[in-house]
């Protein structure tokens, strides 16, 4: 399939850039015309460059005081009728976190990217991490669930960001891209192109006085969207509510909004996640790895195989809703051990430990800031069979 291009390549050649710049250039292709961020290492690309680039499209670019006010921004911006995005690091997204959870609340779709560096506190400020997998998907209080995805190239930084649109119009909901700080700062060549579908949000389904902000009519269990200041008027509140956006405080009620709020995404877990694969029919061992970490485990694989080992490999796409699906194919495809390879002292392994009765579980899990190359995993992989 040839690829359409943007208007900022219009020929038919790949741009070399970098991770955080192919990230910007993917929220304007999805239609994003507000950014509001704070500056924080290796981040702070992206706003820089959204500072220059929204103005050219009559987009707006705001830095805020703080990265508290800068998710507010954009779940205001939201409401507004603006796809809105903003970008940080682990110790920011630590200050968003509350209004993480109101982004869910009050369902505004927007993206939140994340250049992952090292932890905890200020850490490694110049180097990368995959320490904050926990932290993406439980960063705010209560019982939610929240889309994740996880780029691995600088091509996949401006179509992840992308689908994080898609996914935040369609399902009505904060979605986070979380890369790193090698990902964010490495240049590799990528085509901007326009060859994509750009979802926008559900429209109120009924008329302006028989609109109620949560009430779902559909099987998605998405409500149509109003925008503030129209002639639909309505109530929201961070409080648990009603369908009216009234505050509800019953049992009943919290149980009733809650478990919509959930199973709207865990229902569409077949339309959110995504992976590659390799190998796997014949695999009696998989390696499961994502991010910059699993730009060494093809070469490693391919090794092994030369040797005659039975190995494949999974790259997911996605963290969050975490892939229960792949897991039971793996189960059925009859593989005996799944080896986790992430950047962390064991994060993500322990989801996959889940699936234990199917599978043995083991990991290469290293809380270092430097992707492990293949002779490593190579390595390792040979001391786990």
């Amino acid at each position: 399939m040839s690829l359409k291009l943007s208007k900022n390549n219009p020929h038919n050649k790949a741009i070399l850039t970098t991770g955080n710049y192919a990230c910007a250039e993917g929220a304007i292709a999805a239609g994003c015309l507000l950014f509001a961020g704070y500056p924080i290492t290796p981040s702070s690309e992206i706003a820089a460059y959204m500072s220059r680039r929204l103005p050219e499209i009559n987009g707006t670019f705001i830095q805020m005081e703080d990265e508290l006010a800068s998710i507010a921004c954009c779940i205001g911006a939201s409401y507004a009728g603006k796809k809105a995005m903003t970008a940080t690091s682990g110790p920011g997204l630590s200050l968003m976190a509350e209004n993480i959870g109101l982004g869910v609340m009050l369902e505004a779709p927007l993206v939140i990217v994340t250049i992952m560096r090292g932890g905890p506190s200020t850490g490694q400020p110049t180097n990368a991490s995959q320490s904050d997998v926990y932290q993406v998907r439980y960063a705010s209080h209560g019982d939610y669930q929240i889309i994740v995805l996880a780029p691995s190239t600088v091509q996949e930084m401006y179509d992840l960001t992308i689908r994080a649109f898609n996914l935040a119009e369609k399902y009505r909901t904060p979605v986070i891209v979380a890369s790193d700080g090698f990902l964010g700062q490495m240049m590799e060549p990528v085509y901007y192109h326009s060859n994509f579908e750009k979802v926008e949000r559900k429209k109120p389904q009924v008329p302006p006085e028989k609109y109620k902000p949560f009430e779902v009519f559909d099987d998605d269990l998405v409500p149509g969207m109003a925008v503030a200041g129209t002639d639909y008027h309505f109530y929201v509140t961070g409080l648990t509510h009603d369908i009216e956006g009234t505050p509800e405080m019953t049992p009943e009620g919290g149980e009733t909004l809650i478990k919509r709020l959930c199973d709207k995404i865990t229902r569409a877990r077949p339309d959110i996640n995504d992976w590659e694969e390799k190998y796997i029919d014949d695999s009696d061992t998989v390696v499961l790895a994502y991010g910059i970490n699993a730009r060494g485990v093809p070469e490693a694989i391919e090794q092994a195989r030369q040797q005659g080992h039975k190995m494949g490999y999974v790259r997911l796409k996605s963290l969050w809703p975490f892939p229960d699906e792949l897991m039971e194919k793996l189960g059925r495809q009859g593989i005996s051990k799944l080896i986790v390879s992430e950047m962390n002292y064991g994060m993500l392994i322990r989801e996959t430990q889940r699936f234990q009765h199917l599978f043995e579980v083991s990991g290469i899990t290293i809380p270092t800031t430097i992707p492990f190359s293949p002779k490593f995993i190579y390595k390792k992989m040979m001391e786990e069979i």
